[in-house]
């Protein structure tokens, strides 16, 4: 099988310039189809900005080919290659999610294949500063010392409004977003950091029932806390919000239709997603150990005509879900990877034991083992 592997370091530049530099840094390890890395040779990428999820609209394309180094590392400037689509000037990093998609071609043409897509957990910084009001009537977001939001506004007349409170209406939410409660003894410094930069942000975890739930601006002392109002809507120094019963659950929050941002706890089981599914389909059922973390699927009467490869569906119970696959067949998850293959699938049916775990951000490991 062709394996194709970009191990990637991304880091966002903050420059220092009267005039914004139109790129941002990253850098990649490029291995053949051998596995092993390509050493001093020209490696040809394909980038592309994407906005709101992993398979969003595309923003920006642009090629590149480099020269690797003895140890196969490549460095690119983002934004300073041949464009093929979009402008990279006119990206509007300040407002959803962005994520960045990497296709490469070991070799140096143009028979790309994607390596990976990875959002943004933080953007371009500089990037950001010439872009601050990103349309009409969105004001300048401030946020002070302990992370709390402030819009600052003008209207047609010129007179500037400081709101005096961040409630939960507009984007008034920190860019990173933070979860604690009676499971950490709320502890700001163990707080988990959820997906997303912007909305939706999402998290995963098992809960035991009566669990108190809050959120912070950052992991530390002092920082603001958001909670529950009245109606479930997140607001400043709101109430924990209660989980009523055992399970896994999807933690996920966005705009419900209005400018309220709602808090949804979806208790959920994974499901095994097969790419294919002829007659006889194959069968599963998947429990969850509490003392291991682990999920344990049973998969019974797998061929090559059916289900033999496939995705471990996550949240499907809730607002939205994710799929994880494997784009690297290394064993841990990729948040909208390739579907993984069960090993040895003939046109015998055969049954499989898949071990999995979860993470809060989506990621996990899994094994394969054949009963």
């Amino acid at each position: 099988m062709k394996k194709l592997y970009a191990a990637i370091g991304l880091f966002l530049a903050t420059f220092a310039s009267a005039q914004v530099p139109q790129a941002f840094s990253y850098q990649t390890i490029a291995f053949n189809a051998s596995g092993a890395p390509v050493a001093n040779g020209n490696v040809a990428f394909r980038i592309s900005i994407l906005e709101n999820s992993a398979t969003g609209t595309v923003l920006y394309t642009e090629t590149q080919t480099k020269t690797s180094n003895a140890k196969g590392l490549v460095n690119l400037n983002i934004g300073q290659g041949t464009a093929t689509a979009g402008n990279f000037g006119a990206i509007t990093w300040g407002s959803n999610p962005k994520f960045v998609k990497v296709e490469m071609d070991p070799a140096g043409g143009s028979s790309y294949t994607n390596v990976g897509v990875n959002q943004l957990m933080s953007v371009p910084y500089a990037q950001v500063s010439k872009t601050v009001v990103t349309g009409a009537g969105q004001g300048i977001t401030l946020v002070s010392p302990n992370g709390t939001s402030y819009t600052l506004g003008v209207n047609d007349g010129g007179t500037l409004s400081l709101p005096t409170g961040s409630g939960s209406t507009g984007n008034m939410l920190p860019s990173n977003l933070y979860m604690y409660g009676t499971y950490n003894s709320y502890n700001p410094s163990s707080a988990e950091l959820l997906r997303g930069n912007g909305l939706p942000k999402i998290g995963y975890k098992y809960f035991q029932a009566s669990t108190q739930v809050k959120f912070l601006a950052s992991p530390g002392n002092g920082a603001q806390i958001y909670g529950s109002d009245s109606n479930g809507a997140v607001v400043s120094n709101g109430s924990s919000y209660n989980i009523t019963s055992n399970g896994f659950y999807q933690i996920y929050l966005d705009h419900d239709g209005g400018p309220e941002i709602l808090t949804a706890f979806t208790n959920f089981v994974p499901r095994i997603q097969f790419t294919t599914i002829n007659n006889p389909n194959p069968t599963s059922n998947i429990s969850y150990n509490t003392s291991t973390g682990k999920f344990t699927a049973n998969v019974y009467g797998v061929t090559t005509n059916n289900g033999n490869s496939f995705y471990i569906r996550i949240g499907e119970n809730g607002p939205d879900y994710d799929s994880l696959g494997d784009n690297l067949s290394d064993g841990s998850f990729d948040l909208g990877g390739t579907a993984i293959s069960f090993p040895n699938v003939t046109s015998t049916p055969k049954n499989y034991k898949i071990e999995f775990n979860v993470n809060f951000d989506a990621t996990g490991t899994y094994t394969i083992t054949q009963l």
